[in-house]
Protein backbone atom coordinates (compact mmCIF):
# COMPACT_ATOMS: atom_id res chain seq x y z
CA UNK A 1 0.00 0.00 0.00
CA UNK A 2 1.30 3.15 -1.17
CA UNK A 3 1.02 6.04 1.69
CA UNK A 4 2.10 8.82 -0.49
CA UNK A 5 -1.38 8.35 -2.29
CA UNK A 6 -3.36 11.70 -2.28
CA UNK A 7 -6.85 11.83 0.22
CA UNK A 8 -9.31 11.01 -2.48
CA UNK A 9 -12.27 12.57 -0.62
CA UNK A 10 -10.24 15.52 0.13
CA UNK A 11 -9.57 15.82 -3.88
CA UNK A 12 -13.10 15.00 -4.37
CA UNK A 13 -14.04 18.09 -2.49
CA UNK A 14 -12.29 20.25 -4.54
CA UNK A 15 -14.27 18.79 -8.11
CA UNK A 16 -16.40 21.26 -9.25
CA UNK A 17 -18.40 19.05 -11.75
CA UNK A 18 -18.36 16.44 -14.15
CA UNK A 19 -16.14 15.70 -17.83
CA UNK A 20 -18.05 12.88 -20.25
CA UNK A 21 -15.87 11.49 -22.83
CA UNK A 22 -18.83 11.51 -26.23
CA UNK A 23 -17.11 7.67 -27.19
CA UNK A 24 -17.14 6.37 -23.71
CA UNK A 25 -20.60 7.46 -22.53
CA UNK A 26 -22.63 6.04 -25.17
CA UNK A 27 -20.26 2.73 -24.47
CA UNK A 28 -21.83 2.76 -20.93
CA UNK A 29 -24.90 3.12 -21.40
CA UNK A 30 -25.31 0.43 -24.47
CA UNK A 31 -22.91 -1.85 -22.62
CA UNK A 32 -24.57 -1.66 -19.23
CA UNK A 33 -27.62 0.35 -19.01
CA UNK A 34 -26.15 2.98 -16.60
CA UNK A 35 -26.99 6.83 -17.29
CA UNK A 36 -24.20 9.57 -16.75
CA UNK A 37 -26.69 10.88 -13.98
CA UNK A 38 -26.77 7.76 -11.95
CA UNK A 39 -23.07 8.13 -11.87
CA UNK A 40 -22.85 11.60 -10.90
CA UNK A 41 -25.37 10.93 -7.94
CA UNK A 42 -23.20 8.12 -6.48
CA UNK A 43 -20.96 10.91 -5.61
CA UNK A 44 -23.73 12.30 -3.31
CA UNK A 45 -24.92 9.14 -1.28
CA UNK A 46 -23.00 7.41 1.56
CA UNK A 47 -21.77 5.52 1.69
CA UNK A 48 -18.83 5.98 -0.74
CA UNK A 49 -16.44 3.21 -1.03
CA UNK A 50 -13.65 4.50 -3.00
CA UNK A 51 -10.35 2.55 -3.42
CA UNK A 52 -7.01 3.32 -5.38
CA UNK A 53 -6.87 1.37 -8.67
CA UNK A 54 -3.13 0.38 -8.66
CA UNK A 55 -3.10 -1.78 -11.52
CA UNK A 56 -4.63 0.35 -14.50
CA UNK A 57 -3.07 3.57 -12.47
CA UNK A 58 -0.49 4.10 -15.91
CA UNK A 59 -1.32 7.26 -17.14
CA UNK A 60 -3.72 9.04 -14.54
CA UNK A 61 -4.67 7.54 -10.73
CA UNK A 62 -7.79 5.46 -11.07
CA UNK A 63 -9.95 5.10 -8.39
CA UNK A 64 -12.96 2.18 -8.24
CA UNK A 65 -16.07 3.00 -6.29
CA UNK A 66 -19.12 1.51 -4.53
CA UNK A 67 -22.14 3.63 -4.28
CA UNK A 68 -25.72 4.16 -5.03
CA UNK A 69 -28.07 5.98 -6.92
CA UNK A 70 -31.14 8.14 -5.49
CA UNK A 71 -33.12 5.25 -6.89
CA UNK A 72 -31.07 2.98 -4.69
CA UNK A 73 -29.10 0.88 -7.65
CA UNK A 74 -26.08 -0.11 -6.46
CA UNK A 75 -22.93 0.69 -9.00
CA UNK A 76 -19.38 0.02 -9.21
CA UNK A 77 -17.52 2.84 -11.02
CA UNK A 78 -13.94 3.45 -12.32
CA UNK A 79 -13.59 6.90 -12.56
CA UNK A 80 -9.96 9.99 -12.43
CA UNK A 81 -9.62 13.19 -11.54
CA UNK A 82 -8.61 15.66 -14.64
CA UNK A 83 -7.91 18.89 -12.85
CA UNK A 84 -11.76 19.81 -10.91
CA UNK A 85 -13.51 17.11 -12.94
CA UNK A 86 -14.50 14.03 -12.31
CA UNK A 87 -14.37 11.45 -15.20
CA UNK A 88 -16.12 8.84 -15.00
CA UNK A 89 -14.06 5.84 -17.29
CA UNK A 90 -16.22 2.82 -16.63
CA UNK A 91 -19.68 1.86 -14.74
CA UNK A 92 -21.73 -0.97 -14.48
CA UNK A 93 -24.19 -2.85 -11.19
CA UNK A 94 -22.39 -4.33 -8.78
CA UNK A 95 -21.63 -8.10 -8.61
CA UNK A 96 -22.54 -10.26 -5.76
CA UNK A 97 -19.23 -9.72 -4.00
CA UNK A 98 -19.30 -5.79 -4.60
CA UNK A 99 -23.22 -5.80 -3.16
CA UNK A 100 -21.93 -7.77 0.06
CA UNK A 101 -19.23 -5.37 0.94
CA UNK A 102 -21.45 -2.59 -0.03
CA UNK A 103 -24.06 -3.45 2.27
CA UNK A 104 -21.41 -3.80 5.05
CA UNK A 105 -20.24 -0.45 4.71
CA UNK A 106 -23.97 0.70 4.48
CA UNK A 107 -25.19 -1.26 8.02
CA UNK A 108 -22.08 0.50 9.44
CA UNK A 109 -23.34 3.76 8.35
CA UNK A 110 -26.64 3.35 9.39
CA UNK A 111 -25.41 1.96 13.45
CA UNK A 112 -22.78 4.96 13.01
CA UNK A 113 -24.81 8.17 11.68
CA UNK A 114 -22.06 10.65 13.20
CA UNK A 115 -18.90 9.39 11.76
Amino acid sequence: MNLDLPDVFEILGRCTGFEWDAGNTPKVLARHNVEPGECEQMFFQEPLLVAFDEKHSGAEPRWQALGRTLADRKLYLVFTVRGLLIRVIAAREMNRKERRQYAEAQAGVEESPDL
